[in-house]
């Protein structure tokens, strides 16, 4: 009987360097290395279920970040705001716009499965071609989209038309949506029609920067990251070009061969993060970022709270308020924190308020973050 092939084995806190390196969070990187819309093209999108987490994902990562550079790449079309991995929301460059939401469009058809009763007598078909023609002809708000559908439909469940829309086609929020200091509400056109040129899916490149910005990984950490499935076939194609690894409980491991694995006692500075940071969604394993104990504490219902990371790992979250003249950042451990660490925290939370606050004044405070 053949034995079982063994590989390099990476511990918990090598898969923490490792993933951090990727992530630009064990440094921040230079302006000199890496613009703005390079850094999201690097991270493969960031999230953003709210106009603001891919600011201060970025303020985390980029040394001298400006919101205005990523307000501007949104102007001017060279990001954009859609839904891809996880059905959920993610800023994106033109380029992966074209390509990431074809790639997933397999896990928008599970999902639109799970609204065929609302949908009963509904030609999907047809229901992309009515809605393609009616956000191309001007961007319309999903109450727009919707009332217009239920005119075609008007038998039809008022969200599954909804739902049906953003499964079907690939639509973009347009600008002012998503731009830093505006408001706007979201109204959406096609991803061909906002960036002028048609989409297509490109699998194994994905997968390779997929573990570029999140490994090394295995293939359900990737399935997890993007929601689809059946991905084993792509990394078997590119077995041959990748080092291969295993972590303490056997799981096999992907990597790019020259990709950074720093030792794992690389010291880790603490880091604010965003709600829904990336970080902290894209493994099936999380607890090479996200302690065990800690896991449930990042939530609240359906509300995610920011959170910060000490040592390279979860250990609280924060809430910024904001007056005229005052940021307060309240920042909440899970644990306990040395003297050290609440002083590097209350440093780098000054840091991240210069960069993301016109407030004069700032006061970085120990608490608990209320509601």
């Amino acid at each position: 009987m053949a034995s079982k092939t063994t590989y390099p084995v990476l511990g918990n806190r090598a898969l923490n360097r490792a993933t951090l390196d990727r992530q630009l969070l064990l440094r921040r990187v230079p302006r000199s290395a890496m613009s703005v819309k390079g850094a999201v093209e690097h991270l493969v999108g960031l999230q953003a279920q709210n106009v603001k987490p891919p600011y201060y994902a970025l303020a985390a990562r980029l040394e001298g970040f400006d919101p205005e550079e990523l307000s501007a790449l949104m102007a001017s079309r060279e990001v954009a705001r859609l839904v891809t991995m996880r059905s959920t929301i993610h800023t994106h460059s033109t380029d992966d716009c074209l390509t990431l939401r074809p790639l997933v469009q397999a896990a928008r058809d599970r999902e639109l499965g799970q609204f065929s009763t609302g949908l009963a007598g509904v030609d999907l078909e047809r229901l992309g071609a009515v809605a393609r023609e009616l956000v191309e002809e001007r961007p319309r708000t999903m109450k727009e989209l919707r009332e217009a559908l239920l005119k075609e439909w008007p038998d039809a469940d008022p969200f599954s038309l909804s739902v049906a829309a953003r499964c079907v086609l690939p639509l973009v929020q347009v600008t002012p949506r998503g731009l830093w200091g505006r408001s706007g509400q979201v109204a959406l056109t096609t991803a061909e029609h906002w960036f002028g040129r048609a989409a297509q899916p490109a699998p194994d490149a994905t997968v390779l920067r997929y573990l570029g910005a999140f490994g090394p990984a295995s293939v359900k950490d990737m399935q997890k990251w993007s929601g689809l499935t059946r991905l084993r076939e792509a990394f078997e194609r590119l077995r041959p070009q990748l080092a291969v690894f295993q972590d303490e409980n056997g799981v096999e491991l992907f990597d790019i061969p020259g990709a950074p694995r720093p030792d794992a006692d690389t010291p880790a500075p603490p880091r604010f993060l965003p709600e829904f940071d990336n970080l902290l969604l894209s493994h099936a394993d999380r607890t090479r970022v996200v302690p065990e104990e800690y896991r449930m504490r990042i939530w609240k219902g359906n509300m995610a709270y920011c959170t910060f990371l000490v040592d390279g790992y979860l250990a609280g979250i924060w809430r910024l308020t904001e007056s005229d003249a005052t940021a307060t950042m309240t920042v909440q451990a899970f644990g306990t924190l040395t003297r050290a660490q609440r002083d590097a925290l209350a440093e780098e939370g000054d840091r991240m308020l210069t960069v993301l606050s016109s407030a004069t004044a700032h006061d970085i405070r120990f608490g608990t973050v209320s509601e």
